[in-house]
């Protein structure tokens, strides 16, 4: 016992006694060998002692720690042991996570605030960390990823199983085991297998090309979803900001926040004005949480920005934030069901019923036929002769008709239509991703192909968004570029204060003479920056050494303006500064100051002078930002504590305006000019001022220049949105621009629109932009200037901010739905072919001319091959040139009847007459005859392939030589055939084909090509064929 007492004093004193002797890794060593030693012997205590909590506290863990419950035994003390990280002592990432999940105040104050927290991490509340591989690396050992355990994705073997569970296929497995017992039983396992043991193979392989083909469409939409994940951040390293991959975060980062973005981790404020989270995604309260450095600075991994700005300091990444524990939890689920498939699977449903119909009629004849004596085998005696028929011989014929029967069901169920739209739209996003469009929900794809308006915003989407300062006024004159140095010193510096101080972008020169400066922030803030540094000479970092930011009014799209009140150092004056749209500022002020610095009153005609000065700025395509300026009076201190902290808006100096450029994008005119052709109406929405938007909307070919706004083409937010209900859709749909518009009417006008019948699509980058994303039939969101939250509320995103791309996004759209209609046409063919020519040869002859392994390879081509070369074609210009699809057509067309009906038909004539009269006309024997109707239906698929390449255009070959895959399916389809019928004699129950034979095959499919060109000179009404006679809805797919 004495030696256990010395034992734990060692242990517990062991910091100080050797601090003197050994550095401090060495004393973690010793600590830690001592703690082993001593921990071995209490282990060694009998079970049955008597176990009691004790209160253990720790070695070396300063304020962070906090000490706990342990049960001991009472003969021996145990040591609670936390191994730190030797270049983060006195923190640990449990005591982290803990501090930001509990929000305890008390526990950061013992911490040392936000400022001991960062120096324990090693980190800088501005600075941030260094930045450098060895550090991050660093960071990652000891507090981990920003990234979260993902479940397990569905293997191979899940989607076998699938495709196994499907009833056809479990009844031909069914059959299959019958027809090989008893074809080894009667024939013996030399000769006996060939029967079940190729429907065995043949079911095999279809189960497989469709696994395979599911199984990687899967790991498509896998890829795809973690691009979308990859959300980029901006950070501060090195006292750089700079944008960096969500991933990429580690603790001790200090990330920048903005309205609209996703909080990327677990985190302490470091500074923020007006900042309010939206933390429903974690606790499902829809009130938005303000954040402050005093009463809540935590910030929640998940959330969302709503208001104001800021930045934050990481304490935890990835699992060990509640957010990645949840995102952990949540498969992505890739077998989202989208209209195009749902309407397909009644299609399918449908089919199949007939199917089903036509098989047990089959089915029927066939027994009835056996059992009366009528069917004969090879040697032309009957197959029943009563009881002297042996019973394997009767179940083995029994089983043989079943499988036929299930066989045709297998044919006639198209389960290639949802695999065709499955494939098209994986291609479809695989190719959009290449122009510069992510999809984040399938049913965007389709929908897109029936987008009769698009609503887009200006700034960035039909302009570059690199804007640049290129006119410059003061008060209400006009100051040249080289003029900028007779400006009065006070009015520049009311200048600097204006952009340095009201602004939520940064300007930062590293200490190299050479290096430039380097800006951050929004366009339009980097443009005021780059402007107020190099024109006018701002010094920023000695601006805000002078002032103490009070409060801030965050610029959000309701307001169109951004203010901030600010507190001089050196004499304690108040001072009001805001900045915003030109017309609303100008309303704000009374007086305005001259470039002598001289206040002077704004009396009517001054104002009317400011409005000429707007209206020209924004005639010439320029966005018109003003600033004021006022010093607040003790009286309105006194009152504005009262406001609580809202910026005064009343009795301020103009300072004056400036014009900033943002050129229209190269190709944006010929892309509105595209979708117009198309029939699709283009309306530009935006915040600018009705001329600005006037005049960029010529420009881009959305307004004609003889086109007046009395016309009503051109429209305020404000008017549109105090129009009645009645006048409001009564003149939507010739709006073209709306200027000066708020979030809440590009809700309106979407709203307006989808009463009218429109399907709409609406790009928007912003938070507030948010509703009408949703309500939009498809939301386009913006990838490089839209918030996160924005995103989130999107169906696309457009990478590049770019027009052109939501134009190639409308062409994507139509294509995946022309190819779906290609393949319907193709495959409906084949259903046709297959079940009249089974069923009146079953019938009439009590047989059935394409066996089951036959029928399964007809089936495979048509399926899997057949979706995959006519699901990859790419768009035409053409699709761009016909109307919209509208939101209820049918997706199987009159032109498509017509091309269908013509193939079918003729398949059907030609295979029935070598059913009936082949033996006879080429001389050959039964045989011989069933491998040519076998050989001539498969050929017919192949060389129809092309005609389904296009609905409407004779010439069904053009730019075939750009689809490489079509040829490589065309290619192996063949190949294998030739295989079926020259090899596999016994597998496909077929004889081979001398050359005459062959040539006879490809001339009856080839007349298909002719066949193909002569119907299509047939004009067919637009309106739908089952209209007139109001056949079954199942016809007629809504």
């Amino acid at each position: 016992m004495m030696f256990e007492a010395n034992l734990h004093y060692l242990c517990m004193n062991i910091g100080t006694d050797l601090s003197a002797e050994v550095d401090s890794s060495n004393k973690k060593r010793w600590h830690l060998a001592f703690a082993t030693i001593y921990c071995s012997r209490a282990f060694k205590n009998k079970a049955s002692t008597k176990v009691t909590p004790v209160l253990v506290s720790s070695y070396n863990h300063g304020a962070a720690y906090n000490p706990r419950k342990v049960r001991v035994s009472t003969d021996t003390i145990a040591i609670d042991v936390v191994q730190q990280h030797p270049l983060f002592s006195g923190i640990d990432q449990s005591s982290l996570a803990k501090l930001v999940k509990d929000k305890s105040v008390d526990k950061l104050a013992n911490l040392g605030g936000v400022q001991g927290v960062a120096a324990s991490l090693k980190s800088h509340v501005t600075n941030g960390i260094s930045g450098d591989p060895e550090d991050v690396a660093r960071r990652h050992q000891a507090f981990g990823s920003n990234t979260y355990r993902k479940p397990p994705t569905k293997s191979f073997f899940i989607f076998v199983w699938e495709s196994f569970k499907d009833p056809t296929i479990i009844i031909l497995l069914l059959c299959a085991a019958l027809s090989l017992g008893f074809g080894i039983k009667e024939h013996g396992p030399k000769e006996g297998w060939y029967d079940g043991g190729s429907i065995f193979v043949a079911v095999f392989l279809v189960i497989a090309v469709s696994s395979i083909s599911n199984y990687r469409q899967n790991r498509q939409f896998d890829k795809l979803s973690k691009v979308s994940k990859n959300i980029p951040v901006e950070a501060v390293r090195k006292g750089r900001r700079q944008q960096i991959s969500i991933f990429e975060i580690v603790v001790g980062d200090v990330i920048c926040l903005k309205i609209g973005d996703q909080v990327p981790a677990d985190g302490i404020l470091v500074e923020g004005h007006s900042l309010q989270v939206d933390e429903s995604s974690m606790t499902g309260e829809s009130d938005h949480v303000e954040i402050n450095l005093g009463q809540n600075p935590f910030l929640i991994s998940g959330t969302k920005v709503a208001d104001g700005y800021g930045m934050m300091l990481v304490t935890s990444v990835g699992m060990n934030t509640t957010w990645g524990e949840m995102m952990s939890e949540i498969s992505s689920d890739s077998s989202e069901q989208t209209p195009l498939q749902q309407r397909l699977n009644k299609l399918t449903s449908s089919i199949g019923k007939v199917g089903l119909l036509v098989a047990f009629l089959v089915l029927v004849v066939l027994l009835v036929r056996y059992f009366t004596g009528t069917t004969k085998d090879e040697k032309g005696n009957k197959e029943f002769n009563g009881s002297k028929t042996s019973s394997d011989d009767v179940i083995n014929a029994v089983v043989g008709i079943v499988a036929a029967a299930v066989t045709i069901v297998v044919v006639a169920i198209p389960e290639g239509l949802p695999l065709a739209v499955t494939l098209t739209l994986a291609y479809s996003m695989k190719r959009m991703m290449a122009d510069q469009a992510m999809v984040r929900k399938l049913s965007a794809c389709e929908t897109m192909g029936s987008a009769t308006t698009i609503c887009t915003d200006k700034t960035g989407t039909l302009t570059l968004n690199k804007m640049t300062v290129t006119k410059f006024f003061v008060g209400k004159e006009h100051i040249k570029a080289e003029s900028n140095t007779s400006i009065s010193a006070k009015v520049l510096e009311l200048f600097h204060q204006g952009a340095g101080l009201n602004t939520t972008g940064s300007v930062f020169k590293s200490t190299d003479s050479c290096s430039s400066f380097e800006f951050s922030g929004s366009p339009t803030e980097k443009a005021i920056l780059s402007w107020a540094v190099l024109k006018l000479n701002m010094d920023m970092d000695q601006v805000k050494r002078n002032f103490d930011i009070i409060h801030v009014e965050a610029f959000n799209s309701e307001k169109k303006k951004s203010g901030v009140l600010i507190k001089n150092i050196t004499d304690d004056t108040i001072h009001a500064h805001w900045k915003g749209a030109a017309e609303m500022i100008s309303r704000m002020c009374s007086h305005y100051y001259d470039r002598e610095g001289n206040i002077k009153s704004l009396e009517e005609s001054d104002k009317v002078e400011c409005d000429r000065i707007i209206e020209g700025m924004a005639a010439s395509s320029l966005r018109c930002i003003a600033f004021a300026h006022k010093q607040v009076t003790k009286a309105e201190q006194e009152d504005h504590e009262h406001m609580h902290g809202n910026v005064p808006e009343n009795s301020f100096i103009l300072l004056g305006f400036v014009g900033l450029k943002d050129p229209c994008r190269p190709g944006v005119k010929k892309a509105v000019e595209d979708c117009q052709n198309a029939g699709v109406n283009i309306k530009m929405i935006t915040g600018d001022n009705v001329f600005t938007a006037k005049a960029i909307a010529t420009e881009c070919g959305i307004l004609h220049p003889n086109l007046e706004v009395d016309e009503g083409a051109v429209i305020e937010g404000e008017e549109f949105r105090n129009l009645t209900d009645e006048a409001r859709m009564e003149r939507v749909e010739k709006i073209r621009v709306m200027a000066r518009s708020s979030p809440f009417d590009k809700l309106l006008m979407v709203q307006c629109l989808r009463k009218k019948g429109h399907v709409v699509a609406v790009t928007g980058d912003g938070t507030n932009d948010a509703p009408a994303l949703k309500e939009a039939d498809i939301g386009l969101s913006m990838g490089i200037q839209g918030t996160e939250v924005a995103k989130e509320s999107s169906d696309i995103v457009i990478l590049d901010d770019n027009f052109s791309s939501v134009a190639t996004v409308l062409k994507w759209g139509r294509c995946v739905y022309s190819n779906i209609q290609k393949f319907i046409q193709f495959q409906l063919t084949v259903n046709v072919a297959a079940l009249v020519i089974n069923f009146v040869a079953a019938v009439s002859a009590g047989e059935v001319p394409l066996t089951a392994v036959q029928l399964l390879w007809v089936n495979l081509i048509m399926d899997t091959l057949g979706a995959l070369a006519l699901a990859t074609e790419k768009p035409t210009e053409e699709l761009m040139k016909k109307k919209p699809v509208g939101r209820t057509a049918p997706l199987i067309t009159n032109v498509m009847w017509r091309n269908l009906m013509a193939q079918a038909l003729y398949q059907i004539a030609v295979l029935l007459t070598l059913q009936f009269k082949g033996e006879s006309i080429f001389a050959v024997n039964k045989r011989v005859n069933d491998t040519l109707i076998f050989n001539t239906f498969v050929l017919c698929q192949v060389f129809n392939e092309f005609n389904a390449r296009n609905l409407e255009k004779k010439n069904v070959f053009e730019g075939i030589h750009k689809n490489k895959l079509f040829m490589a399916i065309i290619g192996v389809t063949l190949v294998l055939q030739v295989v079926m019928v020259e090899f596999l004699k016994k597998f496909a129950n077929t004889e081979r084909l001398n050359w005459g034979q062959w040539g006879i095959c490809i001339g009856f499919a080839a007349a298909s090509w002719p066949i193909g060109w002569l119907v299509k000179c047939i004009s067919v009404p637009d309106r739908p064929i089952f209209s007139y006679v109001k056949l079954n809805k199942r016809c007629y797919i809504e």
